[in-house]
């Protein structure tokens, strides 16, 4: 996929939104596993949440650094 505007800034928030996206979504799914009693599912979906903080966490302090 071609990005229209080849800027960092840009490059970053992007990462940041998307990674915050993917929190509330595997949030959500490892919600979905906890329901139906699966605790594997909901193990792997917490662990996911905690890789999309992560690089949220991170696109967030190099963006305050640069901005």
């Amino acid at each position: 996929m071609n990005n229209p505007v080849n800027d960092k800034n840009f490059d970053m928030v992007s990462t940041l939104y998307h990674a915050s996206q993917g929190v509330q979504l595997s949030q959500q799914f490892s919600q979905d596993a906890k329901e139906k009693s699966d605790q594997e599912t909901q193990a792997f979906f917490d662990r996911v949440t905690q890789h999309y903080e992560d690089i949220a966490d991170e696109a967030r302090k190099l963006l305050k650094q640069t901005l």
